[in-house]
């Protein structure tokens, strides 16, 4: 049917997002997904019991706004045991539908047109459009290409009196970097006495690898009182379908964004509720996911040992690197088409995780699929 209205659109230089666009081609080629940060592999079938039984324990309807009250205490209790602070299950934490629609809600209630918004490249594409349609300024700092690390010089150097927010990611989509101490210690200083607050997208929060401490801005007081934390269910648990999650934020900016929450869903799924509830009494199922994916990340390491590909450390998320510059001139974006068509292997081009577009010869491979797709994938990527 064709309209008969003219759209005007908030964001007319979007389109579809290269994780759908490369889905398509990959499922029209027949190619093995290390694309997407989305498990391949079946969840912990306790957990779907628990959802399953939740359903027919008659839990099917809205839950409270703010989650149910034994999941946000399960969840306060769970952050105080690792990170040492203790959030009001009551008021500073709400339970949400995705990560997705945590970032949304924060960004959508705590920044106003004018304000700026600083984040780094490349990032989740999400981040710059979210701050574009609430009449902000997205300003991205581009992570240097020689370590993928933050240049707090530049930062400090960016930060003007409209500065609002800054989003920060670890460990890092897509870049598989973590903050480290010296990271932590500069975030305090530029942010010490001033309104800016620290959205920290923390989805791969258990999955940090090589002993490594994950960052989180609950562990620092400093830095607590002033960020919004968002976490995902999906990601901890291989079910990123499910799109629960949670949030962590003082009262007074919690309030804010349950305002938002409200009206974009309501509430989370009810029976995942109830199912997470169950599976969060169990550490392991948490604690144990940084030794899973550190095999995951060196098994494909290890079956791309004999390629052309110059692999990059990945320090913790889903997501190694890999560099193509030493055998192929092609655009990153050519690249990634090339290897969906000729060896059946799709990836993701790190251009597209740039605003501007910024190619440096380098694609994203997930590990997090189930080892015999990391086994193929390999030996197809070796044939390159």
């Amino acid at each position: 049917m064709q309209s008969a209205m003219q759209a005007r659109s908030k964001l007319p230089d979007v389109g579809t997002t290269i994780f759908t666009v490369i889905g398509q081609l990959a499922a029209q080629h027949d190619a093995l997904n290390l694309s997407q940060g989305a498990p391949n592999f079946a969840p912990d079938a306790k957990l779907i019991d628990g959802v399953a039984n939740a359903m027919r324990a008659g839990h099917n309807q809205y839950a409270p706004m703010s989650g149910i009250a034994a999941l946000r205490e399960a969840l306060a209790d769970k952050v105080e045991t690792l990170y040492g602070v203790r959030y009001d299950p009551a008021s500073e934490v709400t339970v949400i539908a995705s990560a997705s629609e945590g970032l949304y809600s924060t960004i959508s209630a705590l920044v106003h047109p004018g304000d700026e918004v600083i984040y780094f490249e490349p990032s989740f594409d999400s981040y710059g459009p979210i701050v574009r349609l609430q009449g902000a300024t997205p300003v991205p700092i581009k992570l240097s290409l020689a370590d993928f690390r933050v240049n707090w010089d530049e930062v400090a150097a960016a930060i003007t009196p409209k500065t609002r927010m800054i989003i920060i990611n670890t460990p890092h989509n897509p870049t598989a970097t973590v903050f480290d101490d010296a990271d932590i210690t500069r975030l305090k200083v530029l942010t010490r006495n001033t309104d800016i607050v620290i959205l920290a997208d923390e989805v791969y929060e258990h999955v940090v690898f090589d002993g490594a401490k994950h960052q989180s801005m609950a562990c620092h007081s400093e830095l607590a009182e002033r960020s919004v934390i968002v976490s995902s269910f999906g990601k901890s648990y291989h079910v990123t379908g499910w799109r629960v999650g949670y949030c962590l934020a003082p009262a007074e900016l919690m309030n804010e964004i349950r305002k938002v929450h409200q009206f974009m869903v309501f509430s989370a799924d009810t029976p995942m509720q109830y199912a997470f509830v169950d599976v969060l009494a169990n550490r392991e199922s948490y604690l144990g996911l940084s030794a899973f994916y550190q095999q995951k990340r060196d098994l494909l390491a290890h079956g791309l040992r004999e390629s052309r590909f110059e692999l990059l450390p990945s320090a913790g998320s889903f997501f190694m690197l890999a560099r193509f510059r030493g055998f192929s001139d092609e655009t990153d974006s050519d690249f990634v088409l090339r290897l969906i068509r000729d060896a059946r292997v799709a990836t993701i081009p790190l251009s597209a995780f740039y605003s501007d577009g910024t190619d440096s010869g380098l694609i994203r491979l997930s590990f997090s699929k189930d080892d015999a797709t990391l086994i193929e994938g390999a030996r197809r990527l070796c044939e390159i």
